[in-house]
């Protein structure tokens, strides 16, 4: 079940850390809309290293059909296996 506490809580910001737990995100709202979330720092790096290796493997696909793709035997080739 999702946190979910106005903005007006954080006056209280102890309490409103207390909550926030890993894969537990404190969601925030302003005037009853979501505006902003709490994550816990693990989950923000997971988060953050999901995106650049989500990034990296477009420009891996992209290369790959504009460069061609590598045989398993090139791979390996130049990964000197």
């Amino acid at each position: 079940m999702p946190n979910i506490k106005p903005v007006s809580d954080l006056r209280n910001y102890n309490e409103v850390l207390r909550d926030v737990a890993e894969g537990e995100p404190v969601f925030l709202t302003k005037n009853g809309r979501g505006k902003y979330v709490l994550i816990d720092l693990a989950d923000y790096e997971k988060n953050q290293a999901t995106m650049k290796l989500m990034a990296q493997l477009v420009e891996g696909e992209k290369a790959g059909r504009e460069k061609g793709w590598l045989s398993l035997n090139e791979v390996e080739k130049s990964l000197g296996l």
